[in-house]
Parts: structure tokens; sequence; C-alpha cells
């Protein structure tokens, strides 16, 4: 080869790889999580008065100062459909509330849920419509098994977040066929082939499981088990929901788990769903930084508007999440008035007791 033909072959290479995405070049990308969001049931009086603003106004400056809001939406968002009976609790939410998620700062929700069909296959897809129209990103459902398990890509500061959800309750009529309206089912087999096809085109994959038994401080085996298989499987983040209260959070490997964070704006009377927290998880070359920030959930107290908890009251809730978290080999410590998610083996900081 000339010196010429070598020069242009060079000059061509550099130009390729600069052209190249290239993930240290990416920048952080701040992901605040909250729980379940129902905007219908006991509320529905409220929210009709109040607005869709509404539920959100007290937590909206923190959802709108992050990179990405992520919320489990557990209502249809619709005024049609065939109501399926054949279950104790109904939700359907007015269309309205979509533009109120995205203002309040949402990127993305996740539609894999007990719920989501609870006005069939209208429902979900008139659901859909409302969140696009808004720019809202979903996950987990769709009009088929295949869009069900696609992923919602969401590109912030130079790198892609992956968002998959998954259900994992009943009914198992919810659960979408290949080619029928549904939410993805949470089975192995989906779940990992899943991951690993977003993570060849993404930084970072978020996944959040609909899971556990409602009212259960700790995760069933087959969480911890089918958690722990996203993160073996390029997860970096397993976001829980179901249980209306909260469960432990556990950093395993390089990602972090959280098993349920409990109730958000959720439209229910239940004394037993009184507190919560918004995860702040900072991603940069991977789980950077995990924090928690108490809410009260307790709609006797805020009337369906969750609010950040601070004082006593926010340290009790920290507390309790503590000890639940210990036993997945995990702590929150206080550092400058923040609460931090660290392993058990992480350096020697005042645990937030």
């Amino acid at each position: 080869m000339s010196c010429a033909k070598t020069s242009m072959w060079v000059l061509f290479v550099i130009f390729f790889v600069a052209a190249a995405p290239s993930r240290s070049a990416t920048g952080p990308v701040v992901l605040h999580a909250v729980g379940d969001i129902m905007l219908a049931g006991s509320g529905t009086a409220t929210f009709v008065r109040a607005g869709y603003d509404y539920p959100f106004a007290a937590t909206a400056r923190e959802l709108r100062s992050a990179d990405i809001a992520l919320g489990n939406l557990e209502a249809p968002l619709t005024v049609r459909g065939q109501e399926f009976k054949d279950k104790k609790f109904r939700f359907r939410a007015s269309p309205k509330a979509a533009a109120a998620l995205k203002k309040a700062g949402f990127s993305v929700v996740t539609l894999a849920n007990n719920h989501i069909m609870d006005f069939g296959e209208t429902g979900l897809l008139d659901t859909i419509r409302h969140l696009d129209r808004e720019q809202v990103r979903c996950a987990g459902a769709g009009n088929s098994l295949a869009m069900a398990r696609r992923p919602a890509v969401v590109e912030r500061n130079g790198a892609k977040v992956a968002f998959l959800a998954y259900s994992l309750t009943q009914p198992l009529e919810f659960f979408a066929a290949e080619s029928g309206a549904g939410t993805a089912p949470g089975y192995s087999r989906y779940f990992r082939e899943d991951i690993v096809r977003a993570k060849s085109s993404a930084d970072y994959v978020v996944v959040s499981f609909h899971w556990g038994g409602e009212g259960l401080s700790a995760p069933r085996q087959y969480q911890i088990e089918a958690a722990r298989r996203a993160i073996d499987a390029g997860a970096d983040v397993i976001i829980g929901h179901h249980p209306h209260v909260l469960q432990g959070i556990e950093r395993y490997g390089r990602g972090v788990i959280f098993y349920s964070l409990g109730n958000f704006a959720f439209g229910s009377m239940s004394r037993h769903a009184a507190s919560s927290v918004m995860a702040r998880i900072t991603l940069h070359g991977g789980v950077r930084e995990v924090e928690v920030l108490p809410l009260n959930v307790l709609n006797a107290e805020v009337r369906f508007q969750p609010a950040i908890m601070k004082g006593a009251r926010g340290k009790k809730v920290v507390a309790d999440l503590n000890a639940l978290s210990r036993q997945r080999k995990t702590r929150i410590v206080a550092e400058g008035g923040r609460y931090l998610v660290q392993p058990l083996s992480g350096g020697p900081r005042q645990s937030a007791r």
C-alpha cells in the first residue's frame, strides 16, 4: 500500500472512531423514580374539583429537577372500554391526567400492572394514545406481546436509557398475546432476552416489575430471584411496585434493586399505605449514586397529594426502610442532609437511624 493510500486509510479510521458513540463521552443522567400512580378511586372527586395537576403540586419541583422521571401508571386513561368485572377493584382515570403527568415532569410511565387492562384493549390503547400526544413514553403494555416487550428509550446528556416493564400479578387474562393486547409477562425467558437486546444499543437499562404481595414489607423469594437475574443479564436498575408499601433496597452486583417503592399519587384512603420514597439514581458509567427522599402518602393527611417528609418523621421512614434493607446487605446512610444507599461493605459512615 502506498504512503498516500495509507494516510487516507488512517484518516478514514480516525473519522469513524471519532464519529462513533462513546459511553465515556456521555454525561451523568439523574433518574427520579416513584411508586404507583392511580388518579381515580376515592380520589376522583378531589381530582375533578382541584384538577389533575393537584396530586403532583408538592413534588413537581423534585420530579422536574431530574433528567428523567419515572412512575407506574396504575389505571387506564380513558372514558371508554369494556369493564373487566372478574376482579374486585377496577379503575379508570380521566384522559386529562396525561397532560398533568407531562407537566409534573414525567418522561416515562410503566403500564405493566394489574389495572391497566381494567377497561380492556380499548382502555389500554386510549391510554397509550393520550400519553403519546403528551410525549410521555410508556413501557410494559401494547397491542401485542412484541409491543409490550418493546423498550421505551430516552436520551439525555448523550446517554440512552432503555426502560422495560413486566407484570407478575393476576389476572393472567391481562397478559399480552402474540396478536392480543395486554401487559408484558415477567417471565425470565422474556426479560432476560429483552435486557440483553436493549443493553446492546443503550447505555443503561431500567426494569420495572409489578410483583409481590399487597401489604407485605418483605419481598417474596421469586422477586429476589427475578431481580438478580435481571441485573445479571445487564440491567442497571430494578424498580418494583404493587405491594403499596415499602420493601427493602438491595445493592446487587453493579446495580440497585428497589423491591417496592410503595404508593405515590394514589386515589385510595388506605391507612396502611402511609409512607414511600422517591428514588434519585445517578447513572454515569453505571449506577454512580443512589439517594432516597422520604414521602408522606397517607391520604388522610395529604389528601391525595404526596409530599416530601422531613424532620423526625422523615428520619423514621428512612430508619424503617434501613431495617428492611439490611436484610439485603444494604444500608442507607445520612450524609450532608441526604440519605444515600450503599452496600454494607461500603466505607464507614453514619448510619441513618
